[in-house]
């Protein structure tokens, strides 16, 4: 007889806005909230028994209704509370795990001003994963779409060479890429005082930008080494961060056919192929846990 194996459900992209008003002056929370839940469901699988089954559309409005009774402090602590309601309300789902997506707003103007007049902020979107079985947390946050260069300081020579090897030596290039990055805090119990989420987040991107603006980089491996190695040195919350960077390469123009020198001015910026540079950085003694294949968290 065939046995059912892992298995779970929720609502996905739930696209909740939440508005504060402080007087005159609004501020913003935009997010995209994903509920998975999974328990004790075998019966709904083999015999199609709702019994134990919370109604995907519950979830949804349980985020909408969450966002007024709780407000959002930040993406992480909004998706504590909701995995905390979930798994404690509701005696057959043994494990809760939300999934949010936030989108960043920059105030036009300033309070007092135009207080409540908005711009979207296009540099990155961050990134939680909020994940309770009862009693222990895990919480990984990151960003993705932070795309970042540095123009000169980079080179990239001294390689394996094969009969198929065409690429010159670069002793001046332009190094770039787009930050696909999750850290996981070692907050994991209620005991434990619980960092601030707002802060951590602001220092572990301050961290990563400084560590990629600083490092004379011979590679993109050694550039992902001194991001990740910053953030775990100043970060006493975190215990790993994995990073996924694509190669975002720039050739030079040849332009000798037109009589001109490029002088490492003019760059063909290519989209594809890349090269993709993935690893994670531990903090000693630690334990891997955030999956290789950052599409699966």
């Amino acid at each position: 007889m065939p046995i059912l194996g892992q298995n779970q459900y929720g609502k996905s992209e739930n696209r909740v806005v939440k508005i504060t008003r402080d007087g005159a002056t609004h501020h913003i929370k935009d997010l995209n909230v994903s509920v998975a839940l999974s328990g004790d469901m075998e019966e709904v699988h083999y015999s199609g028994s709702n019994a134990n089954v919370l109604p995907t559309d519950t979830t949804k409005n349980t985020v909408y209704a969450f966002a007024k009774e709780h407000g959002i402090e930040s993406a992480e602590q909004f998706g504590i509370h909701l995995a905390r309601h979930f798994v404690t309300s509701q005696e057959p789902i043994r494990t809760a795990r939300i999934r949010v997506e936030e989108y960043s707003w920059e105030r036009i103007g300033t309070p007092g001003e135009d207080a409540h007049s908005f711009v979207r902020q296009g540099q990155e979107t961050r990134l939680t994963q909020i994940t309770y079985d009862g009693s222990a947390w895990e919480v990984v946050s990151g960003l993705k779409d932070l795309t970042v260069m540095n123009s000169t300081n980079s080179e990239f020579w001294g390689y394996v060479k094969d009969k198929y090897t065409t690429l010159p030596e670069a002793y001046d290039r332009i190094l770039a890429t787009e930050v696909s990055s999750r850290w996981r805090f070692n907050w994991t119990d209620d005991a434990q005082e619980a960092p601030d989420w707002e802060e951590s987040y602001r220092q572990v991107k301050k961290h990563m930008l400084g560590a990629f603006a600083d490092t004379y980089s011979l590679s993109l491996q050694q550039t992902l080494y001194a991001m990740g190695s910053r953030i775990i040195e100043n970060r006493t919350e975190i215990d790993e961060v994995r990073f996924s960077l694509p190669n975002k390469h720039h050739f030079l123009v040849d332009l000798e056919p037109f009589g001109l020198k490029n002088d490492n001015e003019v760059y063909f910026a290519a989209d594809r192929p890349y090269g993709l540079i993935e690893a994670t950085v531990l903090r000693d003694g630690a334990e891997p846990r955030i999956p290789v294949d950052l599409t699966n968290l």
